[in-house]
């Protein structure tokens, strides 16, 4: 029995270990652009409020069903009368009462119909909501990994001037070098570490603000990096125009907007369309317990309303056994209700149109738009290969000082400046990487895209023209 004890232990014991060593290994799993995307959508606390809303008023929305349903209403009341002079009465009555639309045009389901599009519209804008969340997570992830870029390239550029102060240190001691340099040097080597240290700081801040983003007590290792290599394939101006006019995220709330507009112009055209509700009534009454006395009466009520006169009709029909019949009729008429409401109409009309302007000017920029995003990407992806070229062309530079110096043509702190341009330009190359990464971002948000998604698009579309081409 013990031994079986000290197995199950151990196995127990095996498990623990390989679950903590798998969940390290998660936690360490490398983060990418979209992963880090929904770890931010997944996280904000105001856009799950915000859902947890939606999904009340959608609650709320579907409970507008029982509009169709009879509508039901009991009453019980007891009347007692004491009289000096005659019979005392204590009247009882239970009633039931049931109504029962039976056609009113269509309001009522234009009606649930706008209340679904307010519904959809505001579904819309929390995607809008949830889709900047990621984006700020997204500028975040950018900006911490083009900060860390820079700042190794600092810290490579700073050992090799410290290394360059020291042998300069060694030939003003020699006398083969002035004071004068030595001491540019150590200016040059300060610049160095003050730049250093305030990037260290901005890059420790933007590192946390990206974690808070995500809900992360630390930062976890990233698997994008800025690539001054990364070369892209852009699609053509006329694809992006057609799939930005199919799924850009404005011009898919213009159409919510011109279908919302479109069923309040049928509703504000169909209020004047009669209502018509049947009734019934089933009551209990007596002056004592078993109540002995019932009755029962069916009617119809008819409103017809507009801007110039309200009627309202309504007639009914009974029976009070054994002996008794009931009938009933009433009219209320009232002219001009509500003149003013002429207008809505003509209001709903004007917003329509205006809607529709709208829709037709957005779509006519799209592409144009489109267009000068696609080129955006271009002009950013030569000015990557220019910065990427100029930094090549300072290393050859750097090599060829150091020539000089040995020749003797230039002094050491000619050297270290030439380097400090060197480092200059590395920079200014992971700069114009990252701000491809924002050009192809921007251009990816305008075609609702993922991150990513930008090369698999431009890719198919390629396919695409070389099979058609094939043919």
């Amino acid at each position: 029995m013990r031994r079986i004890i000290a197995i199950l232990f151990r196995f127990a014991f095996c498990l623990l270990i390989t679950g903590a060593v798998y969940a390290d290994g998660f936690s360490q799993k490398p983060l990418t652009f979209a992963e880090a995307a929904d770890l931010s959508v997944a996280y904000s606390a105001e856009l799950r409020h915000s859902r947890a809303s939606q999904a009340l008023m959608e609650g709320v929305w579907k409970w507008g069903l029982r509009s169709y349903l009879p509508q039901f209403s009991l009453n019980v009341s007891e009347n007692d009368r004491l009289q000096e002079i005659g019979a005392d009465s204590f009247l009882k009555n239970y009633g039931i009462s049931v109504e029962q639309l039976i056609w009113d045009g269509g309001k009522t389901s234009m009606s649930r119909k706008l209340e679904k599009m307010e519904l959809n519209i505001s579904s819309s804008k929390l995607d809008r909501m949830a889709l900047e969340i990621a984006e700020s997570a997204i500028t975040a992830y950018r900006n911490v990994l083009s900060s860390r870029a820079i700042l190794e390239i600092r810290k490579t550029a700073l050992t090799v001037l410290e290394e360059q102060r020291r042998i300069l240190n060694e030939e003003v001691k020699l006398g083969l070098a002035l004071g004068v340099d030595l001491a540019n040097a150590d200016i040059n080597l300060a610049d160095a570490k003050l730049n250093i240290f305030s990037l260290q700081l901005d890059l420790s801040e933007m590192e946390r603000q990206f974690a808070e983003l995500m809900g992360f007590d630390s930062l976890p290792v990233l698997a994008e990096k800025v690539d001054v290599n990364r070369s892209v394939t852009f699609p053509a101006a006329s694809a992006a125009g057609a799939l930005a006019k199919e799924r850009n995220p404005d011009l898919i709330d213009a159409r919510f907007s011109i279908t919302k507009k479109q069923a309040e112009l049928k509703y504000a055209s169909n209020s004047w369309v009669p209502s018509l509700k049947l009734t019934g009534n089933f009551g209990l009454s007596g002056q004592h317990y078993p109540l002995t006395r019932y009755n029962w009466s069916v009617g119809v009520n008819i409103d017809f309303s507009n801007p110039w006169f309200q009627n309202r009709f309504s007639a009914q029909m009974g029976w009070e056994p054994p002996y008794d019949r009931t009938a009933g009729m009433q009219n209320n008429l009232s002219p001009l209700p509500d003149p003013s409401a002429m207008f809505g109409k003509k209001q709903a009309a004007l917003a329509l149109a205006l809607e529709r302007e709208n829709y037709n000017i957005v779509f006519e920029r799209i592409g144009r738009v489109a267009a000068s995003a696609v080129e955006k990407c271009n002009l950013a992806e030569q000015k990557r290969i220019l910065s990427l070229d100029a930094a090549i062309l300072s290393a050859e530079r750097c090599r060829i000082e150091e020539i000089r110096l040995e020749l003797g043509q230039i002094t050491r702190i000619d050297l270290m400046e030439t380097m400090i341009e060197k480092t200059q330009r590395d920079i200014a190359a992971v700069e114009a990487a990252t701000a491809l990464l924002q050009a192809e971002r921007e251009l990816e948000k305008f075609l609702d895209l993922r991150p990513g998604e930008l090369a698999i698009f431009a890719e198919s579309i390629k396919s695409s023209s070389k099979s058609r081409s094939d043919l």
